[in-house]
């Protein structure tokens, strides 16, 4: 579905003036509990709600890029949750997440019209298997597959040389309260989305940090499960020991209902077996407590006061009384054993890990253009320009492509990442008797990488002169996530600082073109599949996608 596209609304409302507001209901920056609430009044429809959002993606995203193809289903499959609604038995519970549009990162599959491509060209039209496993139970619990997200190419693993929110299909993504700051990665999509009303609530993945900052700097909330809690199979991987599924939203709350329906046992994915044990009975929002913060012991490492920021500095030392009145005992000035050892070696065990990962993801899809990552280097080596090789490279699929799987060697690498970690993080945080580490944005997230521990980031503040948002982040040991949703949501509700971008202020003041090397081009970059290669041929005169990888 194409940009541009008129969606009118039923009840005579036209999408073309931008209509918030149906029967007196504001759809912007309503939450789960909103909606629901409209639905059951009848003041709201999942198809006026999907309509609001397309409309929104056709004006929006063209400047923000941050969806990369619409469903072409979505409106059928809103019409199909009205009617579940209305015809339901008074007896009968739906869930949370019913009738509700979600956006997924373009590196989860969905078994649908739309691709699923990790940002790359290389993957247009490719078929994969089935859903992924977060994807189904999204599906069970009457979710809308609304579309997909933007991201870092490749999950952030081509190249350090593009710029966090790029990829090839997509463009670059732009942050919603200021462009000149990166809106960060690689989930960027799902954060700029939630961030700027175009969907309620979205997936993303990481690995290391990619669900937190852009989090972070997308002022929204972004959970990093327990590596386990909730399924990786479908996931265009990097590390099955350290990628993990989690929500990007507005509030804890809807993070805490999304986390509720993904989490659980996927026998795709042998990890979710082993984390079957850290799910609570009752689920995740029993944890919604506004005295969340009474009694726990947070601690906060002593480089957390050495942003080299005042404004930041002073933020925090007033978000750490914040967390005293609510109770917390806090525990400051810390020192960690390991801690800056995290980030280099878990980057090494990474490369090897990424090429045998991606090599079985690719040889499972039931048709693809690629089938290992040699194929994909080759296929970026024939697609230059579509691919922007010579501007941006390709030296971590190289690097990967030079491993030869796990042998002797990298068994040790891991082995001393799983003692860093031990010795690290789990130490510290039994030592000084911890429910919590608090720290500035993503400054922890290779900490809790490595060892596989969860992680939420919660909206902390708009930096006074730089004019970006950034957050906080609560991270524990494995199985924490009850108290940590029960510390942000807290944090969340004492101090309310997430605030809208103010979109259509930042777009008329900000009209000039971009650089050719910024974005892709002033195409949209919205299609449903059955568009996309026609697009790219638009897109790409030279000639047609399938003629430059010599499929045709």
């Amino acid at each position: 579905m194409a940009a541009g596209d008129d969606f009118p609304l039923t009840g005579g409302v036209s999408l073309g003036t931008q209509a918030t507001t149906v029967h007196g209901f504001s759809i912007k920056e309503a939450t789960i509990d909103d909606l629901q609430l409209a639905f059951e009044h009848n003041q709201l429809t999942s198809r006026q709600l999907v309509q609001f959002y397309l409309s929104e993606i056709s004006r929006l995203n063209p400047f923000l890029k941050a969806v990369i193809e619409v469903n072409p289903d979505a409106l059928d499959l809103a019409d199909k949750a009205d009617y579940e609604r209305k015809t339901k038995a008074p007896s009968a519970t739906l869930s949370k997440l019913h009738g509700i549009p979600i956006l997924v990162k373009d590196n989860i599959a969905t078994k649908d019209k739309l691709n699923t491509t990790s940002g790359s060209y290389a993957l247009v039209g490719s078929v994969v298997p089935c859903d992924a496993g977060v994807v189904t139970k999204l599906r069970n619990a009457g979710a809308i597959i609304l579309g997909k997200a933007s991201l870092s190419e490749w999950s952030n693993w081509r190249s350090n040389c593009a710029p966090s929110g790029w990829s090839a299909r997509g463009g670059l993504g732009r942050n919603p309260y200021n462009i000149e700051v990166t809106p960060s990665g690689s989930s960027s999509g799902s954060a700029i989305s939630v961030a700027a009303n175009l969907a309620v609530v979205a997936l993303g993945t990481e690995t290391d940090g990619s669900i937190l900052s852009p989090s972070s700097f997308n002022s929204v909330v972004g959970m990093k499960p327990t590596v386990g809690l909730t399924s990786r199979a479908g996931v265009v991987p990097i590390s099955s020991r350290q990628d993990s599924v989690g929500p990007i939203c507005r509030t804890v709350s809807d993070a805490a209902y999304v986390l509720d329906v993904i989490a659980g046992i996927d026998i795709n994915d042998i990890a979710t077996t082993e984390a079957l044990r850290y799910i609570p009975d009752g689920g995740y929002a029993q944890f919604l407590k506004l005295d969340g913060l009474k009694g726990k012991r947070l601690g906060i490492l002593k480089k957390f006061y050495d942003l080299n920021d005042t404004f930041l500095t002073q933020t925090f030392e007033q978000h750490v009384n914040t967390l005293r009145k609510g109770g917390a005992v806090v525990v400051d000035n810390l020192k960690m054993a390991h801690e800056v050892n995290c980030r280099a070696s878990g980057e090494h065990a990474l490369s090897f890990e990424f090429k045998v990962s991606l090599n079985r993801y690719l040889n499972d899809l039931v048709d693809s253009p690629v089938r290992s990552l040699a194929d994909v280097i080759a296929f970026n080596k024939k697609n230059l320009k579509l691919e922007k090789i010579d501007e941006y490279g390709q030296e971590l699929f190289e690097a990967s492509e030079k491993t030869n799987g796990i042998g002797e060697k990298e068994q040790k690498l891991l082995s001393k990442l799983a003692t860093l970690s031990r010795d690290g993080f789990e130490k510290f945080m039994t030592d000084n008797r911890l429910d919590a580490l608090v720290t500035y944005s993503s400054s922890a997230s290779s900490i809790l990488a490595i060892g596989g521990f969860p992680g939420i980031v919660v909206p902390a503040g708009y930096h006074d002169t730089e004019n970006y948002p950034f957050g906080i982040c609560f991270g524990g040991l494995k199985g924490s996530e009850p108290t940590l949703i029960e510390v942000a949501y807290a944090f969340e509700k004492a101090t309310k600082i997430r605030k809208p971008p103010l979109l259509d202020q930042l777009i008329s003041s900000n009209t000039t073109p971009t650089a050719p090397d910024q974005v892709e081009s002033a195409t949209s970059t919205i299609a449903a599949a059955t568009e996309r290669l026609g697009l790219a041929a638009q897109e790409h005169p030279q000639g047609s996608l399938l003629q430059e990888t010599g499929q045709i």
